[in-house]
């Protein structure tokens, strides 16, 4: 099984960044395979595309399997097993985002709930426990999130990033308003402090005159 140049390119591309993402060499090339493939593969074509041993790619897909980014599946009359990547790139995103919840995130906001479930021995302590408050509750925040877009169809997660810089206006103009009725009701609310008096009672008498002439005061 040769590879058409433009393939060959993406997948070695795909390889070399596979070391930064967390993956190695050879479990990218085999994602990039199946993800550009027409059609799913079984251990010995990936391996003769790829130049890889039978071991190395029975490596390669175990690791995709343990993450859910390929799918097994068997033809009729053939005992091979036959491997594909899902064919929406946005449930791509999705189980990417789940796995990678549950192996780094998860994890992390255990250890800090954890922590801030203890009482600081001294200042330092505390000073460390304020901190790893504010990193827990930006991770939560993010994990919610996260959470909410799962339940997203794929169109309504375009959609929304699509969105982009729109959001921002949105929330800009939210808060506008936002502090624009805050401003109205609390001069409202002085305005009727000033207004207000008791049932019943007068105004003040005026201050008397000062500045009359000598002759008119006894």
């Amino acid at each position: 099984m040769n590879l058409a140049p433009l393939t060959q390119r993406f997948v070695l591309h795909f390889g070399e960044m596979g070391s930064r993402w967390g993956i190695n060499r050879t479990v990218g090339q085999i994602y990039a395979l199946l993800y550009v493939s027409p059609r799913a593969l079984n251990a010995d074509e990936i391996g003769e595309a790829l130049a890889f041993s039978r071991s190395n790619v029975s490596m390669g897909l175990k690791e995709l399997q343990s993450w859910n980014l390929v799918r097994l599946q068997h033809l009729p009359n053939d005992r091979r097993e036959y491997f594909s990547a899902p064919e929406d790139v946005w449930a791509i995103f999705r189980t990417l985002a789940e796995e990678r919840r549950k192996r780094e995130i998860d994890p992390t906001l255990s250890m800090l709930r954890d922590a801030l479930m203890e009482h600081p021995a001294n200042q330092d302590d505390i000073h460390a426990q304020a901190r790893m408050k504010q990193m827990h509750d930006l991770i939560e925040l993010m994990t919610g999130w996260l959470a909410d877009v799962q339940k997203m169809d794929s169109a309504t997660l375009m959609s929304l990033m699509k969105m982009g810089a729109k959001v921002q206006k949105l929330l800009e103009v939210k808060d506008k308003v936002a502090s624009t009725m805050k401003a109205g009701l609390t001069g409202r609310s002085a305005s009727s402090k000033v207004e207000a008096r008791p049932s019943g009672e007068l105004p003040a008498p005026a201050a008397p005159a000062s500045n009359l002439p000598d002759e008119n005061r006894s």
